[in-house]
């Protein structure tokens, strides 16, 4: 079997009251296929199902074999690193070195970036050469040269892959074809990158909207002449009857009869009875129009000003590496009105300093309660307290954080429902919680990982316009370019300060 193949797919999560989705039917050949989609929609669980990770609970997959999933989450060190390590052939060592592994990973597995760890697990499922591989947000975390390396390295897979990313560049780098999955829509496979898809997804809207305006107005056009000739039958009707006729009024007795016999006076009624079915066809012509929905986006960061003229502060000095190396900085101070991007590239020390500047360089209690802090990523266990946390929560909270969680794009009812919200999810609810205390500080780690295209634009504009300061470590240049002044750049064991650029 050289081809992937969902017929008439279902799925639903036990305990949901709904499918997740519903005859989804796709024909993915050899060479990348991006599934594109907002977050929760169920991109993920496409990977499970194609990979035999999950049953459907209606239709078929028919899939090569054997099959990987990459999945997102990088806390455990793949099964086979250490075998791929001790170099056993020619494949291990060409793509340890591509992507830059180094022996001792599988022994400081804890002290390793996210970064570091997601090209280990994409260089041992490559090197399994697998039939089917499915990869979920490969490119989070990877600094610019690591990202180029690990698409080069699977731009090389001869397999059938399946690719989940909100990076459009890796999708229309990578990709043949994109299944785009979107809410209220049929499931749509279409040909090229992401890039190619979305134009042609604008370009069906724009028809779709034009289609329904057009049907909306001859359904508004033919009503109105129904109305028109439902008010002359009415008028006719009246003249037909002789209700109000003088009883001695023989000549008009006499029209009358003459007008019902002949059938003149009920044309009108005639008429309008013909109206039914235009009526009819009209009304199914508009139904049978798929208009897309603009969901309503866009959230609003609540902030102030901070009074202390110290946010955050660390003397000039080092901080010691996990790994033993240390990274010497300058004096370093977070004040209310700074906008600061830190930057370097994978296992730098970028996180680390963070953490210590987190836990040493905060000022008073007031302060510490109004820092906004949104870690790289979140464990499972951590992701499954959250939404226990949220559901607990008063009505009126609730009702402003599943508000906020709506209009970053996610389905807020089917987030409730679930034990084990996807990792973009995560983040949504934990800055929508967050943004709950009016923080004076939002420090951020990868800000834009997990997050769907239009979560990002939305986040994005939202910092924008935000009253406090903003630290954020991410290698999405475009991102930090848009928002922050200064950068914080830490190369060959030392940060420097320099103007964002």
């Amino acid at each position: 079997m050289r081809h992937l193949q969902f017929v008439s797919v279902s799925f639903s999560y036990p305990g949901h009251s709904t499918d997740l989705f519903s005859d989804l039917s796709f024909d993915a050949p050899p060479g990348w296929t991006g599934i594109v989609g907002p977050n929760g929609i169920g991109k993920t669980t496409v990977l499970e199902l194609a990979a035999g990770l999950i049953a459907p609970t209606a239709g078929e997959v028919a899939r090569p074999d054997p099959a990987i999933v990459c999945e997102q989450r990088t806390d455990r060190p793949p099964d086979a690193l250490n075998d791929l390590l001790s170099y056993p052939d020619a494949d291990a060592g060409r793509l340890a070195s591509i992507l830059s592994l180094e022996a001792d990973w599988p022994y400081r597995w804890e002290s390793l970036s996210h970064g570091e760890r997601k090209r280990a697990q994409i260089a041992v499922a490559l090197w399994r050469e697998p039939g089917l591989l499915a990869v979920d947000e490969p490119t989070n975390h990877l600094d610019r040269d690591a990202r180029d390396h690990l698409l080069t390295a699977l731009g090389a897979y001869t397999g059938v892959g399946l690719i989940v990313s909100h990076d459009r560049a890796a999708l229309d780098r990578l990709c043949d074809r994109c299944l785009f999955l979107e809410p209220g829509c049929s499931p749509l496979m279409r040909r090229g990158g992401v890039s190619a898809g979305m134009e042609q997804r604008e370009r069906e809207r724009l028809e779709s909207h034009r289609a329904y305006d057009r049907a909306r107005a001859e359904q508004t056009r033919i009503e109105a002449e129904a109305a028109r000739r439902s008010r002359e039958a009415l008028t006719q009707n009246r003249k037909r009857s002789k209700a109000g006729l003088d009883r001695h009024d023989s000549d008009g007795r006499a029209r009358i009869d003459a007008a019902r016999v002949s059938g003149a006076d009920g044309h009108a009624g005639r008429l309008l009875r013909q109206m039914d079915g235009r009526r009819a066809q009209a009304a199914a012509r508009l139904s049978g129009i798929d208009r897309p929905v603009r969901e309503r986006v866009g959230v609003s960061v609540h902030g102030e000003r901070a009074r202390s003229d110290r946010l955050l502060h660390r003397p000039a000095g080092a901080i010691d590496l996990p790994d033993g190396r240390t990274v010497g900085h300058p004096e370093l101070l977070v004040a209310p009105d700074d906008r600061i991007a830190l930057g370097g590239p994978n296992g730098a020390g970028k996180s680390t300093l963070i953490a210590r500047l987190l836990a040493e360089g905060r000022g008073s209690d007031r302060v510490t309660e109004r820092i906004l802090w949104i870690p790289q990523e979140i464990s499972a266990s951590a992701a499954s307290r959250l939404i226990r946390d949220v559901r607990a929560l008063g009505n009126d909270r609730l009702a402003r954080v599943v508000s906020t969680v709506s209009r970053l794009g996610s389905d807020p009812n089917r987030l409730l429902q679930t034990e084990l919200p996807s990792p973009g999810e995560t983040r949504k609810l934990m800055l929508a919680l967050g943004l709950e205390r009016s923080p004076s500080l939002i420090v951020m780690d990868e800000p834009t990982n997990h997050l769907d295209l239009t979560s990002i634009e939305c986040v994005e504009a939202a910092l924008a316009d935000y009253a406090g300061a903003l630290l954020l470590i991410s290698h999405d240049r475009a991102f930090t370019r848009a928002l922050t002044k200064t950068r914080w750049e830490i190369c060959d064991g030392v940060l420097e300060i320099c103007p964002a650029i």
